[in-house]
């Protein structure tokens, strides 16, 4: 039989995780637009306080306009307000993320060469220890997180008054059920290392459309639910995992991929966990040296006030667009390196690469094209709040340009993980954040940089549009980096 043309093979593991990634976006966007549109301030009820405001000194029309323009500017400031705090949530979810990859990594990785070396059995064993790592940091994580974790880190990442406390009462939910969300992508990460990505779409593809008709539920208080606003929109989010956790679960106790759950082979082995870490420190450790990059970067953006930080976020949210179909193509790059570096077919694993790099390259050129043209549109779906457009439109339009780095970042650093190479890339991560995108950022946003006793440099006070110029040459830099790691082929002897 004639081997698959490896077009075919980066294909068929890209478009299930490119598909999964667009349901993800979905419900990020619906919990964005329910953001800005939260019950509380409409018109019935505005109308009805400038009412009970104006009737007991006869109606006064122009006491009624007053009325009306209070009333709808705190309208507006409260939708600010959440829409910040949604920007702070949407990092610290993102970090969750990141702090998944402890256990996500290693497991596409040592599963992948398991299964390129033909030891099932290895790979199943592999695929027992990761769920047991993914139950441990997750109760971790939530442990820490409703034990103070979250307000510790709203502080420091400077979001005050009522961003702040909303971004606190959306994570808790959130975190309190955190231990779900992360067994459930161990046991995808883990079938993505065998091959298997379209159990990963039907899981999310479930995950989506229990969370839509739940968010929106406990948002608005349909049917028998509650009203609870913000924070229904995460309760929903959180019981959606939980399902997709039973899923997966459920689907590797009957079989899948030639990896089956046994009650008996959960037992710990020290030796594969130590393999499994191994890759997923380092990969962990390089995420999350991001996520403290990222936070510093936000607390600088959230001194900008409510409408910077709300037109940051649903850039953001745009922007995901490309960095997911970037991230698709990623998921496609470190499995085939590591399957064919399990089967010694180094180049194959080479050429493998630079396919994942070269189709998700164009799909992330084709979504910034899309983000230029249509950037004024696509800000208009959450808000008509003049400050967020006039801020938010310049940022998007301006990462337009990066999308050919940023696919250089996210898929050469997946490639790189599937060979097991995670440990250099964490210099280029470093080099990025703390050396380029953090000084311009200071340099780019404010009129004035306090140097401390080496007294103040004069910055260029270009508000958010300057963090996003910082970003723009991180993402530059930090391409070229990984290109270049890649193109080098160290990798290709990297031990797992």
């Amino acid at each position: 039989m004639a081997p698959v043309p490896t077009i075919r093979l980066v294909l068929a593991l890209a478009l299930p995780v490119m598909a999964q990634h667009a349901l993800y976006l979905v419900v990020s966007l619906s919990d964005r637009y329910l953001g800005g549109h939260l019950p509380g301030e409409t018109e019935a009820l505005i109308q009805g306080r400038v009412e009970m405001w104006t009737t007991p000194i006869g109606g006064d029309p122009l006491l009624g306009h007053v009325a009306r323009t209070v009333l709808s500017t705190r309208a507006e400031a409260r939708q600010a307000a959440v829409l910040a705090a949604q920007t702070t949530a949407h990092y610290l979810a993102w970090s969750i993320s990141s702090y998944m990859v402890l256990v996500t990594v290693g497991s596409t990785a040592l599963v992948a060469r398991f299964v390129g070396a033909g030891s099932r059995d290895e790979a199943n064993a592999a695929a027992h220890q990761a769920l047991l790592l993914a139950v441990f940091f997750g109760m971790l994580a939530s442990v820490v997180g409703l034990g103070g974790g979250i307000s510790g880190l709203i502080h420091l990442l400077r979001l005050q008054g009522s961003a702040g406390l909303f971004a606190a009462e959306f994570l808790q939910p959130l975190f309190l059920l955190l231990t779900f969300q992360v067994v459930e992508a161990a046991g995808i990460a883990c079938l993505v290392g065998a091959g298997d990505t379209r159990t990963g779409l039907n899981v999310m593809a479930g995950v989506a459309v229990v969370n839509l008709p739940l968010a929106w539920s406990f948002c608005y208080g349909l049917g028998p639910f509650p009203q609870l606003g913000l924070v229904g929109i995460a309760i929903g989010t959180a019981l959606s995992h939980v399902l997709g956790c039973s899923v997966v679960l459920t689907r590797l106790a009957l079989g899948r991929q030639g990896l089956k759950l046994r009650l008996a082979d959960f037992r710990p082995r020290f030796d594969l966990m130590r393999r499994l870490l191994r890759v997923g420190i380092p990969s962990a450790f390089d995420s999350l040296s991001v996520v403290v990059g990222q936070f510093w970067f936000l607390s600088l953006v959230n001194q900008l006030g409510n409408e910077a930080s709300s037109a940051h976020g649903i850039a953001l949210v745009w922007e995901a667009l490309g960095y997911l179909s970037g991230a698709a193509f990623g998921t496609a790059a470190m499995t085939l390196v590591g399957q064919n570096l399990g089967a010694g077919r180094p180049d194959q694993a080479d050429r493998a690469g630079w396919l994942a790099f070269g189709l998700g390259c164009g799909a992330m050129t084709i979504m910034g094209v899309v983000f230029f043209v249509l950037a004024p549109w696509m800000f208009r779906v959450f808000t008509g709040h003049p400050p967020i457009l006039e801020a938010g439109v310049p940022v998007l339009r301006l990462i337009a340009f990066a999308m050919p780095a940023l696919a250089s970042t996210i898929v050469f650093t997946s490639a790189l993980r599937g060979a097991g190479d995670t440990r250099v890339p964490v210099l280029f991560t470093w080099i990025g954040f703390f050396a380029v995108r953090i000084p311009l950022a200071y340099f780019f946003m404010q009129s004035n940089v306090s140097l401390g006793p080496l007294g103040e440099w004069r910055g260029l006070g270009l508000g958010l549009f300057g963090a996003w110029l910082a970003m723009f040459a991180d993402l530059l830099i930090r391409g070229g980096f990984f290109l270049f790691r890649f193109a080098r082929g160290a990798w290709k002897t990297q031990r797992v």
